[in-house]
């Protein structure tokens, strides 16, 4: 089932499927809630909640974010996590779900991080795919700043098509080359929504502290092919005092779930059974 709410002026969209353990799936930008949709075929006994994020698939961006976070860029509207958080909080109330497991792929991790400082009474467990918990560096702010650039520059055909292509692991590309075509599909954010993400990602806070007071189990999965997030940053949820499952897929980039679907279901399955 495909559903809409409200969150702070926007009109968003979630996708509601299946029965069982309420599990929340937030995606990987500058996809959509469809990147799961391979993963939840091996995926039983679960009732899986994908929202798009807002001004990502079929979600409004909405009005009024704010400008001049991003010091790189100090005109820059801003999408923050703590937004993104707001939005999945109010999808929890619009469902009347008291609790669920979460799961996040990479911008979805960072909401994890912010959800669990606002929510950890409603959070079950955590499991982070190709994600960590450190703030951009002085690499990540210059590129992140180029980016908009760009945008603003040539829209966003260009960079998404190097990202399609990038962040794709090596192995996926030999095995499937179609996989590059199809994600880059589901890549439809509009030049605002794409410069405000990237100035919201530039301001998000490093998050160390908070992986030390997750007193709920984790399971934290590395792409060994990932550019975006290495395995020592993303072994760094290793730190959760409730417990964290650690596992590396060597042969997989950023986009580990819709890579290996099969064996990043396997591994949720088996964390939840535990």
């Amino acid at each position: 089932m495909t559903g809409w709410y409200e969150s702070d002026g926007a009109r968003l969209s979630y996708r509601d499927s299946g029965s069982g353990l309420p599990v929340v799936f937030l995606h990987p930008t500058p996809l959509d809630h469809d990147y799961w949709r391979p993963l939840l075929d091996d995926l039983a006994g679960v009732r899986a909640i994908r929202p798009d994020f807002r001004g990502h698939g079929r979600s409004e961006l909405g009005g009024g974010l704010p400008v001049g976070g991003f010091a790189r860029v100090p005109d820059a509207p801003v999408l923050t996590m703590g937004q993104l958080a707001a939005d999945v909080v109010a999808l929890l109330d619009h469902l009347g779900i008291p609790d669920a497991i979460f799961a996040g792929c990479s911008i979805g991790g960072y909401v994890l991080l912010e959800l669990w400082r606002r929510i950890p009474q409603r959070m079950q467990a955590l499991a982070f795919v190709c994600s960590k918990p450190q703030a951009d560096a002085e690499a990540g702010l210059v590129k992140r700043a180029a980016n908009i650039a760009q945008i603003r520059a040539n829209g966003t055909g260009g960079l998404f098509d190097g990202m399609a292509q990038t962040l794709v692991g090596a192995t996926a590309r030999g095995r499937r080359p179609g996989m590059v075509v199809e994600l880059r599909a589901r890549m439809t954010l509009t030049a605002e929504a794409a410069i405000a993400v990237q100035a919201g990602l530039a301001v998000r806070v490093d998050s160390l502290a908070t992986v030390a007071t997750i007193g709920m189990p984790v399971l934290a999965i590395a792409g060994g092919e990932d550019p975006a997030c290495a395995p020592a940053e993303v072994e760094a949820f290793s730190a959760a005092t409730g417990g964290c499952e650690f596992h590396l897929l060597p042969d997989a980039g950023h986009f580990a779930a819709y890579e290996q679907p099969r064996k990043v279901a396997a591994l949720l399955a088996e964390w939840m059974r535990s």
